[in-house]
């Protein structure tokens, strides 16, 4: 039987994930809004909205959670 180890979230994590999360949502509602009914319109425009959070998150010099030196 497996046991369940307990995976704890870091808050860098945690704050990428949300920022992530909000930048994909708001994209794909403007999408929306622009009237495309298109599903994959719709979910190209949020997973390009996250092209700049990727990049803040590789960026070593960004004080909210860029990748260390």
């Amino acid at each position: 039987m497996a046991t369940m180890t307990n995976h704890r979230i870091s808050k860098q994590t945690k704050a990428i994930l949300k920022s992530w999360a909000k930048v994909f949502v708001a994209a794909s509602i403007a999408c929306y809004l622009a009237g495309s009914r298109d599903v994959n319109a719709i979910a190209n425009a949020g997973l390009a909205a996250l092209l700049p959070v990727i990049y803040t998150w590789f960026d070593p010099t960004d004080k909210r959670y860029g990748r260390k030196k």
